[in-house]
């Protein structure tokens, strides 16, 4: 899969071939990746597998999940130049893009951590970086929550719209769905969330709720279900998450860890 998503951006950059590459031979090179700004690594790996393909030596100074600051040096480079100037945007785009998730997703955990809350991503990803992108995610400290439809089975207000019995359909779930499957509903209201738990549900997500909301939820759990998984999940942001994690859910998701992160700095400057 990484192989396949590394040819096909290097194929995008480099279209019909580096027009650089016509107008003299190539000579040996040596480059340095380094920070512009403060961020935490990720991409290691797909650049590893670029610089295979490429025949370009790489040396890590820093590794995925890493920490680093502005002028530190990330990695060190060497090939000739045709192959190394060719690939240049390629290894920083994927750099930069899965950096600026990692970067982004850390500061959500580090306001979590006191609590012992886990942090979730979503399938709100761009299409076809999905892999990508959660990977970004776990690189900056992330549990990555679902990679599609096909490894458990949430049920949104959408879904709830077409079921009449909500027992009755998880009932039917369990005899069809994968035993290691795990089944999530999704509750708006304090009401929702007693049904979904009455009816047997692993996980309730309280979705768009208050704090004071979910904690009722949270009551409510402890009291009568304590084997439900909770996770709070809706328009959280990196302002309101901890607030979310002192309710004693057991985990936050959100869409914002890759929506939202904006890009760092990072460049190669050649030796």
């Amino acid at each position: 899969m990484i192989e396949n998503f590394v040819k096909e951006a290097l194929a995008e950059d480099i279209g019909r071939g580096d027009l650089y590459a016509l107008v003299e031979p190539a000579k040996p090179t040596t480059a340095k990746i380094i920070a512009k700004s403060d961020g935490v690594l990720a991409g290691q790996k797909y650049i590893a597998v670029l610089c295979a393909m490429q025949k370009i030596e790489v040396s890590w100074l820093k590794n995925d999940g890493d920490t680093f600051i502005k002028g530190e040096i990330l990695a060190t480079l060497s090939a000739d130049s045709h192959a190394m100037l060719s690939c240049e945007r390629t290894i920083l785009d994927m750099l930069l893009h899965a950096s600026s998730i990692a970067t982004l997703t850390r500061k959500y955990v580090d306001r979590i951590k006191p609590y012992g809350t886990k942090l979730l991503d979503t399938r709100k990803t761009r299409p076809l970086l999905r892999l990508f992108e959660k990977y970004a995610t776990r690189c900056g400290g992330a549990v990555n929550h679902r990679m599609g439809l096909d490894d458990s089975l949430m049920i949104k207000d959408t879904h709830l719209k077409t079921i009449e019995n909500l027992s009755e359909y998880i009932a039917k779930a369990r005899e069809v769905i994968p035993f290691t499957a795990k089944i999530e509903i999704e509750a708006e209201t304090l009401w929702i969330a007693e049904e979904a738990m009455a009816a047997k549900c692993d996980i309730v997500m309280c979705d768009n709720m208050t704090p004071a909301q979910v904690e009722e939820v949270v009551a409510f759990r402890d009291a009568n279900y304590p084997h439900i998984l909770l996770e709070a999940s809706g328009n959280i942001s990196l302002d309101t998450i901890e607030r979310y994690a002192k309710t004693g859910v057991d985990a936050i998701s959100s869409g914002s860890l890759i929506h939202q992160a904006n890009w760092i700095d990072l460049s190669m400057k050649m030796d």
